[in-house]
């Protein structure tokens, strides 16, 4: 099975997760490793990954994604906003109204990711114009946190996930040969 790992990332945090998945998955047939923005080869299997802008994947990787027919896919992202499975849920529902029909998802993984110093820089000017707001300073609480992410136990979960999704997709091809 060919397989393509595709990623955008804004800040690092993303091409972290990718390069920990094509670590753990060496030994499978990798046809193509890389940004979103380049030509990438037709492949079996697409795992594809993006920061989280906006609450959404980032513009190239959702535009790639539609052109996505009879693929199967494994999503992975990273998001500013550490809110756990419930909230990373609701984002790759968000994402997943850009996949068609026709390809299958094999899975979904998402961690936090520190964001730009620019953000927290927003914060802050906002929080001096409306010092009382507790969801500006949840925000910056939230910015504090991220900082120190992916970390390692981030890359660690998503080595196992991967590992997990690859090996009962090698089961399920075999399965089918028989």
């Amino acid at each position: 099975m060919k397989i393509s790992i595709v990623y955008s990332s804004n800040t690092g945090n993303t091409k972290q997760l990718a390069e920990a998945i094509k670590e753990e998955i060496k030994n499978e047939n990798i046809i193509y490793f890389g940004n979103v923005n380049e030509k990438i080869p037709d492949a079996d299997l697409y795992i594809i990954g993006s920061w989280t802008d906006k609450g959404n994947a980032s513009k190239d990787i959702i535009e790639f994604l539609k052109t996505l027919k009879n693929k199967k896919i494994i999503y992975f992202g990273t998001a500013g906003y550490g809110g756990g499975s419930e909230y990373y849920d609701i984002l790759f529902k968000r994402i997943k109204n850009d996949i068609d029909s026709s390809n299958i998802i094999l899975g979904h993984f998402y961690c936090q990711g520190r964001m730009p110093i620019q953000v927290k820089e927003k914060y802050i000017e906002m929080i001096t114009k409306n010092p009382e707001d507790a969801n500006l300073k949840v925000n910056i609480k939230n910015f504090e946190e991220a900082l120190s992410h992916p970390d390692q136990t981030d890359l660690k979960n998503v080595r196992q996930w991967i590992n997990k999704i690859i090996k009962f997709n090698s089961k399920e091809e075999k399965r089918k040969e028989e």
